[in-house]
């Protein structure tokens, strides 16, 4: 089983930046970020595969966000540039012990409990 804890959220105003990162107690061959606003179905933002193998962004954050990895340390990270009240949600880092692209949660077997980003207009 492996743990992911999520850190680096907080409030920002639109146009500023954060970076999230996800520290993982364990390697696995795909990390992906999510997020999920009050009262909507959660979302995928981005995924990474092990070793920078891939990446691949929703559109809504295509162009913004970076996700990157430090396989030394079995920890990624999603950097958010330009930032919109409508990025306001808890991100979630997953991760999934097949290779490959996923943007369904069903597909990832490992959850961190979150951390929050609230972007004020």
């Amino acid at each position: 089983q492996v743990q992911l804890v999520e850190s680096g959220g907080g409030l920002v105003q639109a146009g500023g930046s954060l970076r999230l990162s996800c520290a993982a107690s364990g390697r696995t061959f795909s990390m992906g970020w999510f997020r999920q606003a009050p009262g909507k179905e959660r979302e995928f933002v981005a995924v990474i595969g092990w070793n920078d193998a891939f990446s691949y962004y929703a559109d809504s954050v295509k162009g913004r966000f970076t996700i990157s990895g430090d396989n030394a340390k079995n920890t990624v990270y999603l950097q958010m540039n330009s930032l919109k009240p409508e990025d306001t949600a808890v991100y979630f880092c997953a991760g999934r012990n097949t290779i490959g692209v996923a943007t369904s949660t069903s597909r990832y077997d490992y959850w961190g409990q979150g951390t929050q980003v609230t972007v004020s207009s």
